[in-house]
């Protein structure tokens, strides 16, 4: 009989390894094993990684020199695995520089991971898993959640865009597409375990399709299942961005009206040299289009500064885009070199880290007043909040997200987590709403979708 172990697992970067740690628990749970919160009691310890950002990295090196001073306490008790992207994109440069690690293990090798697990325990060395599959979408598998109001469900794996700074094609493989109907069995289970937001994953989702059938079918049909109040997804590319997709957005109170639309950057050289397959003026046309078939969408987005050779001419590109098209918020970065990636092949890490930074703290002040004047026309107005959880910072509070995804905290009442309530908003700090409740949903029959969050948005 295999041995039953207590396994801890820690979750690095984006919501696609959080969906995929919740499909880890769910193999090694169903092969025998159990799950503790605690590190200290675990035979064997799983970092589940991200390749994409630096910080990332940076955080999976520091953990593993922790772990490496707990295993020496414990050399025969403990074992170290490292998954995910980090561990598929670094191999054996993962290995041989980390001897606390006992194998490594990519996206799509989990179901190996019972196996992998047992084999280390009993025999030792550096194991690795790491194949690259065509057809792994982990159907069968159902993820095991540890509750909460949203459910992350990834409806497609890998990536076909060979972004020049991304690494994701080399760690995850080539697209493949999810069978709707296992994703809409999927949706009703959640609605059944108590799961009031479903967030449709994938790296270029509006890239699903399944025979005939693509995303905004795929979104149309989720909308659709019964329970369901709120359905979000992330995150589309523009080159690509099906047009009926803003038709079901605009047609269905419950799919909200929020799209994350990573622009990368607002000179057409320097998106050309990141093979983002778009110009600044075809992104902008596809944001006008949103917003006029969206009523009150909020936008946002992520963009990189001191890509190679980008000179400060073609920063202030950057600078007048995000001027000029106003996204709700946006995830701003430096440039951090990849391995394996065209960029970091082919073109020299050459912008001084110094302008780096000079150019990533005016592009977050920037964003910061943007947000700061968009929230600011919030208050007076009622919007719609999906109460998520009690906020540390703000103690005797709920707090929650609008359909358009902001965060609005109030006043801890009778309401529960996962309630869907009416809340008029009295003023705005930062990223954040602040307000009082005054219903709930079912006060507020009759109003079509949108209304509260375009009259909040544009002051009428």
């Amino acid at each position: 009989m295999p041995e039953r172990l207590d396994i801890y697992i820690e979750t690095y970067g984006c919501q696609m390894n959080e969906y995929d740690t919740e499909l880890v628990r769910s193999i090694l749970v169903n092969a025998g094993h159990a799950l503790t919160p605690n590190e200290r009691d675990a035979h064997v310890i799983l970092l589940n990684t991200c390749a994409v950002r630096e910080n990332a990295h940076s955080r999976v090196y520091h953990r593993l020199q922790e772990l490496k001073a707990l295993k020496a306490r414990k050399p025969d008790r403990v074992t170290i695995g490292v998954l995910g992207c980090m561990a598929q994109n670094l191999k054996e440069e993962l290995l041989d520089a980390h001897n606390e690690i006992d194998f490594i293990a990519g996206p799509d090798s989990y179901r190996e991971l019972p196996g992998l697990i047992a084999k280390q325990r009993i025999a030792g060395g550096k194991l690795r898993a790491l194949e690259l599959s065509r057809t792994e979408t982990y159907s069968g598998v159902d993820p095991l959640r540890s509750g909460g109001v949203n459910a992350w469900l990834a409806v497609m794996r890998g990536c076909d865009n060979m972004c020049s700074f991304c690494v994701v094609p080399f760690a995850r493989g080539r697209e493949r597409s999810r069978d709707p109907r296992g994703i809409l069995a999927e949706v009703e289970s959640l609605v059944a375990a108590g799961h009031k937001q479903v967030t449709l994953l994938g790296q270029n989702v509006n890239s699903y399709r399944f025979g005939p059938f693509g995303f905004a079918d795929l979104v149309r049909e989720v909308a659709g299942v019964p329970g369901v109040e709120r359905v979000r997804f992330t995150s589309p590319h523009p080159k690509d961005f099906p047009e009926p997709l803003l038709d079901v957005i605009a047609g269905h109170r419950n799919v909200c009206s929020h799209i994350h639309l990573p622009l990368q950057a607002g000179n057409n050289r320097i998106l050309g040299l990141m093979k983002r397959t778009y110009t600044i003026e075809a992104y902008q046309e596809l944001v006008g289009r949103m917003r006029a078939v969206i009523s009150g969408v909020a936008i946002s987005t992520d963009v990189i500064v001191g890509f190679p050779t980008e000179t400060d001419e073609e920063f202030e590109d950057t600078f007048r885009a995000l001027e000029e098209i106003r996204f709700d918020s946006a995830f701003i970065f430096k440039y951090s070199e990849r391995k394996g990636t065209t960029a970091a092949r082919k073109l020299p890490d050459d912008v001084a880290p110094e302008r780096k930074t000079e150019r990533i703290v005016r592009l977050v002040e920037l964003q910061k007043r943007i947000t700061g004047e968009i929230n600011r026309t919030y208050v007076g107005r009622t919007v719609e909040v999906l109460v998520e959880e009690e906020p540390k910072k703000h103690p005797g509070t709920l707090s929650g997200r609008t359909d358009t995804f902001k965060t609005a905290i109030v006043p801890k009442e009778r309401f529960e987590i996962g309630d869907l309530v009416l809340v008029e908003i009295e003023r705005s700090r930062g990223s954040a709403l602040f307000g009082r409740s005054v219903g709930r949903r079912a006060d507020a029959t009759g109003l079509e979708k949108g209304s509260h969050e375009r009259n909040a948005r544009y002051g009428g």
